[in-house]
């Protein structure tokens, strides 16, 4: 057994189900992604209109899902020099789900990236392909043992701001996926956009269940936007960006609903006037900031 796999299996201790559905989870993702999507299709088309079929969807977003970063805290993220060891977040501040909520980054200075399974599975998917980032030595390690068929490489911190500020050029978003499989832990930084997004097709999807409208698999970053008006001369560039529908203008006039905004900071990058920027909204969920994660989960472990 390679060494990485072994790690897998001492991760999950006696839940050797877990290890299992870990190793084939990553060794087998296009399928994996492919047989989510069409397995939400089918529900859907079968089952739309009865309502317990939400606590379906309800039953896979806990397990497995993912929290929209700013471009603020993936910096810090990919800053970090020492493993993190936060969690579980049982209050659900940072991570609003019941089961995947912990933050685990072992020796984080190890990163990769890989194809996306979820682009994989189109005919003309958005470019590059090479978009998925394993943060961690563990997941690392075991990609580059296991995962070639997706042309797995090691890169540098430097690589991957470049990665990701070049597809959120093109509008895609940033999440960090958790899967109660891989250990209730996040571990994978995914650069994402609404046609090729599994995760994003699923919610969508989803929303068509009687009873599902407001059922998500990923977390609102915890930001929302603040708009001086006195910047503003009403270009539309922030509605233009928005994958969440947020923003849009309206008979001559910038219309922000923040209940539907996701903070994902897009917006605030692509303002020419530099009219936008984000805030905390009080009460509100808070955001996968890694000091602030550490202050309220108690400071967490380190290795």
């Amino acid at each position: 057994m390679k060494e990485s796999t072994k790690r897998i299996f001492k991760l999950h201790g006696w839940r050797v189900d877990r290890a299992v559905h870990n190793y084939l989870y990553f060794v087998f993702y296009d399928l994996y992604v492919k047989g989510a999507l069409y397995l939400t299709k089918a529900v859907v088309a079968l089952f739309s209109r009865l309502e317990a079929t939400k606590h379906i969807p309800k039953f896979i977003f806990e397990r497995y899902h993912a929290k929209v970063l700013s471009r603020r805290d993936l910096n810090k993220i990919l800053s970090l020099e020492e493993t993190v060891m936060l969690g579980p977040d049982t209050s659900k501040r940072i991570i609003p789900f019941k089961y995947a909520n912990k933050i685990i980054l072992r020796e984080p200075t190890h990163l990769a990236v890989m194809d996306c399974p979820c682009k994989l599975e189109l005919d003309d998917p958005c470019q590059p392909v090479a978009s998925c980032i394993a943060v961690g030595r563990p997941l690392v390690d075991f990609w580059l043992e296991h995962c070639q068929k997706y042309h797995v490489r090691r890169i540098t911190r430097e690589e991957a701001l470049a990665i990701i500020d070049e597809h959120r050029r093109k509008g895609h978003i940033n999440q960090a996926f958790f899967k109660v499989a891989t250990g209730g832990s996040m571990g994978v930084i995914c650069n994402c956009c609404p046609r090729c997004c599994v995760s994003m097709r699923a919610t969508a999807l989803t929303r068509k269940i009687k009873g599902a409208e407001s059922l998500s698999q990923y977390a609102p970053s915890g930001y929302k936007v603040r708009h001086e008006a006195e910047k503003c001369r009403l270009c539309g560039r922030c509605a233009e960006v928005c994958n969440f529908g947020a923003v849009e203008m309206r008979d001559g006039e910038r219309v922000y609903r923040a209940e539907s905004c996701y903070g994902c900071e897009l917006c605030v990058e692509n303002c020419p006037q530099g009219a936008l920027s984000l805030y905390l909204e009080e009460g509100g969920l808070l955001p996968l900031d890694i000091d602030l994660a550490r202050e309220v989960l108690g400071g967490g472990q380190r290795e």
